[in-house]
């Protein structure tokens, strides 16, 4: 008997030896990184990718360089571009109505597509020759890491804003452009590095927002994760529109990975917190069999800017999906136009 309450005793205490390993291997796993957590010293590093500080910062632009003409019509010249951003070269499309000018400028910001599917032009050139035909001359960045740009590293999309703000700089060097008359339009991913410019230059008389982003970052990363290394990759959700160099600094990145679950940093590169500071017209398109962002984003932003009293209108597209096709794109673009006219071309006349 004495042997079999020994044996059932060694067998008792090995199970609680195990649940005591296993309690402290999952509280290994599951404690945060040494460092991370809420704290100034490791958000340091991610300072520069903050809104305040894409505000405190200068882009110079530098000039655009015309790398080729593609195509000529009736109603424009297309031509292949190139001009610098934060020591890339970055490429993109300008293309410019026939006759003196200058001539009032659209910028249009493309949404994510991957990289080896994207060419230079892609989903802003309908928007742009139906706004070449109107007087406007429109311009496109590809952004780094896509077209023909160099590659360079964005967290939270600062750096494809970074490459917009400074495009606008550069359009000083293009004698056509008339620079006190700059109207924005993004679709996707555009709209949201358009609303994030919106918070940060003063520039842009007016801004078009087609089946956008989310102005509230934590709405990207709770649908489509943070950005991930490639080799990452394996098993999780990536935001591709994150740009993340396979050299990153490892302290770098690990310090992102923390900050993407923290919603007090989270709240820093949201626009969605600053929209006080928006003091120009904004349109917001969406169709309401959108798959690919939820429409409720657009009205979550619809309603924010409301609330700060910003001058903004919400139009809806019956059974249109993330690109609006046939009678509803023409009367999208018909009503982009009327506000474009009258916040940009015809801004200075008022």
């Amino acid at each position: 008997m004495s042997r079999v309450l020994l044996t059932a005793l060694r067998f008792v205490l090995l199970i609680l030896f195990g649940l005591i390993l296993s309690s402290a291997n999952a509280q290994s796993v599951d404690a945060p990184r040494e460092g991370g957590g809420v704290n100034a010293v490791d958000y340091a590093l991610l300072e520069p990718y903050t809104l305040e500080a894409l505000r405190a910062r200068e882009y110079p632009g530098g000039a655009i360089t015309i790398e080729r003409a593609i195509m000529a019509t009736d109603t424009f010249t297309r031509y292949l571009i190139s001009y610098p951003s934060d020591g890339l070269t970055i490429t993109g499309i300008m293309q410019i109505p026939p006759g003196v000018g200058p001539f009032p400028v659209i910028v249009l910001n493309h949404g994510f597509i991957r990289q080896s599917e994207y060419w230079s032009g892609y989903e802003t050139w309908e928007a742009a020759g139906y706004l070449n035909a109107r007087g406007y001359l429109t311009v496109s960045s590809d952004y780094r890491s896509w077209g023909g740009s160099d590659w360079g590293i964005s967290l939270f999309h600062t750096g494809l804003t970074a490459d917009v703000l400074n495009l606008i700089s550069a359009l000083a060097s293009v004698p056509q452009a008339d620079t006190s008359r700059i109207g924005m339009w993004g679709h996707s991913m555009g709209g949201g590095i358009t609303t994030k410019a919106l918070t940060i230059d003063p520039r842009i008389d007016a801004a078009v927002l087609y089946a956008t982003n989310s102005a509230d970052d934590s709405d990207l990363i709770g649908q489509w994760g943070p950005g991930c290394l490639a080799e990452r990759r394996a098993g999780r959700r990536c935001n591709r529109g994150e740009i993340i160099p396979a050299d990153v600094d490892e302290t770098l990145f690990e310090t992102y990975l923390d900050a993407a679950g923290d919603p007090e940093f989270i709240a820093r590169v949201s626009p969605i917190h600053d929209l006080d500071r928006i003091t120009v017209p904004v349109q917001i398109h969406i169709g309401d069999q959108d798959t690919v962002v939820p429409p409720a984003w657009s009205t979550k932003l619809y309603d924010a800017m409301r609330a700060e009293d910003v001058a903004v209108e919400l139009f809806w597209y019956e059974g249109q999906d993330h690109t609006f096709w046939g009678d509803s794109w023409v009367e999208f673009m018909q009503r982009v136009t009327a506000f474009f006219d009258l916040y940009v071309k015809n801004a200075a006349m008022g």
